[in-house]
């Protein structure tokens, strides 16, 4: 990698790298000290292709779901099993690593736009903009955008588009998936919601067990599958679909209510 090599979205990855290091090393003790993060399918991750790869996951707070991805990855990728242990594997990061986020999010704080140039693909949301419900048509540049960084390597996309739980999967990812014929890799997080604010940035409570699963690629018919058939497997692949309601954790739920508690005290 030369000292002036970019990326297709023009960032310099040079740069890239040493904010991916430095945001691991200050995110690290978040997974390891604070709270554990308990690990699977590791193995899944060294056998997958440089690029066109989709990790669909469902979404429990803004950044640290991500943040973890990315540190579990890496890790993967340099020969830890289920594990994030001896940070080391942040050294050499792969830098053809993105994640779908939202616009107006990544353009709020010095923190936020650091971590933009560190790997978001930035989209406008269709449907909530500034705290307002809206109705809007997908940008074909945001979805563009997606597919440039799947033909660069892998992206990371939260389907949902809330971390709100339950909630639809959005059938932009179906088109998505029809349109660039990516390997689909479902993920499945936990504890999040309980051990960090909403934004991921604040430990909010000390102790609890986060999970992150990777699952098998889906078998998907690119050409003949629907995008509802797509969506449905999709919900079930990352646990979001309706029937998981009846297997709720007591846990979740209160954390849900919780949080909801705060957003309605926020607003008052």
């Amino acid at each position: 990698m030369g000292l002036f090599d970019k990326n297709p979205f023009g960032h310099n990855l040079f740069i890239k790298k040493w904010l991916i290091r430095i945001l691991a090393l200050l995110s690290h003790q978040r997974y390891k000290r604070f709270n554990t993060l308990e690990i699977e399918g590791s193995e899944i991750i060294r056998n997958l292709p440089d690029k066109n790869v989709l990790f669909v996951s469902n979404h429990q707070t803004y950044f640290a779901d991500v943040v973890a991805m990315f540190h579990v990855f890496n890790a993967s990728l340099s020969g830890r099993e289920d594990s994030i242990k001896n940070l080391g594997y942040i050294w050499q990061p792969k830098l053809n690593m993105y994640y779908v986020a939202a616009a107006e999010t990544m353009k709020k704080s010095l923190l936020t736009k650091i971590m933009a140039y560190a790997g978001s693909v930035s989209v406008e949301r269709t449907w909530r903009s500034e705290g307002q419900n809206v109705n809007r048509q997908v940008k074909m540049s945001d979805i563009s955008s997606i597919g440039k960084a799947l033909n660069d390597g892998w992206v990371i996309t939260f389907p949902q588009g809330t971390t709100t739980p339950w909630k639809p999967l959005r059938k932009g990812t179906a088109h998505i998936i029809k349109k660039y014929k990516p390997v689909v890799v479902p993920v499945v997080i936990d504890g999040f919601r309980r051990s960090f604010d909403k934004k991921g940035l604040r430990i909010k409570k000390k102790g609890i067990l986060q999970s992150l699963v990777i699952k098998e690629p889906l078998q998907i018919d690119y050409e003949n599958e629907s995008s509802e058939s797509i969506i449905e497997k999709l919900e079930y692949a990352i646990e979001q679909h309706p029937s998981f309601l009846k297997v709720i954790s007591k846990q979740d739920l209160l954390a849900f209510e919780e949080e909801n508690k705060q957003r309605k005290w926020k607003k008052t």
